[in-house]
């Protein structure tokens, strides 16, 4: 069952933003989420609590959020912002940019007490961009506003030619509803993806790769299990269940460890600013 909820439909065509997309598809990506991403995948901050451009990884904060230079050229997505949704709670403003592009399935706010809010509302997409959530793999519509079920392992996956455009907008306090305005009735069903089983010559050729698992391939073999998530039916947490499999037929106790490790880092336990070091 996804725990994710859809909210509402935002009026996208009534913005002209083309322009702005191109600034954020010609924009220089830090790299603060290597760890998680594998392909081309990049996030750009157009808001947070300093207003500086150099202040990108996430956290929570108090007080209002500042415009970075990115978000100051960017006046229509801005607006998009402004006039939908109440700017009080509002805390970070970012683009997640994804072209051939996987996520390693994770769980976010591990690094705080208390989980915000996290909405997403793609704003370029199309049919080959998807997300997961547990078992569930489904597809998020161009303005549809989502509310991202972030406690629960989950992911995203996008094959599409022209990159994936997606706005990240965090909010405090988890359980307190968002007033959307302006906002277009969904008419549309949610799209579920159907994945069929797995067969067990399927799960064995997958396992059976990790024979060629090294210390410097494990981080670049880990996609290739991130895919099959996408590819079959299963959970997202069963990802490194077959990552630490195919590890431990390689014999070596090290790779064992850096399998578990890495799941441990990314859906179990995480402290704030720690690291990930392959």
């Amino acid at each position: 069952m996804l725990k994710a909820q859809r909210l509402a439909v935002l009026p996208i065509d009534a913005y002209d933003l083309d322009s702005e997309f191109s600034l954020v598809d010609e924009h220089e990506y830090g790299g603060d989420y290597d760890t998680f991403t594998f392909g081309s995948w990049s996030a750009h901050v157009l808001a947070n609590g300093s207003g500086a451009d150099s202040d990108t990884a996430f956290r929570p904060h108090d007080g209002q959020m500042a415009l970075t230079e990115l978000g100051k050229k960017l006046p229509g997505i801005m607006s998009l912002v402004s006039e939908h949704f109440p700017l009080d709670r509002l805390q970070w403003v970012r683009i997640f940019r994804a072209s051939d592009a996987i996520l390693a399935p994770h769980v976010d706010f591990l690094e705080w007490a208390e989980p915000g809010t996290r909405l997403q509302i793609p704003l370029r997409t199309s049919a080959d961009s998807l997300h997961s959530e547990n078992d569930v793999v489904y597809h998020l519509r161009r303005g549809e506003v989502w509310k991202i079920h972030t406690t629960d392992p989950h992911s995203t996956r996008s094959s599409a030619e022209t990159a994936r455009l997606s706005l990240c907008l965090d909010f405090s306090g988890a359980g307190d509803p968002l007033e959307i305005r302006k906002a277009i009735s969904a008419t549309e069903p949610i799209r579920i993806i159907e994945r069929p089983e797995a067969t067990e010559a399927e799960l064995e050729e997958l396992l059976g790769a990790g024979g060629d698992l090294t210390p410097e391939s494990m981080r670049s073999d880990f996609r290739r299990f991130a895919e099959f998530h996408f590819e079959r039916h299963s959970h997202a947490a069963t990802t490194y269940d077959w990552y630490e499999e195919a590890a431990r037929r390689t014999g070596d106790a090290g790779l064992v460890a850096k399998a578990r490790a890495f799941r441990t880092y990314c859906i179990e336990k995480r402290a704030d600013g720690e690291a990930f070091h392959w």
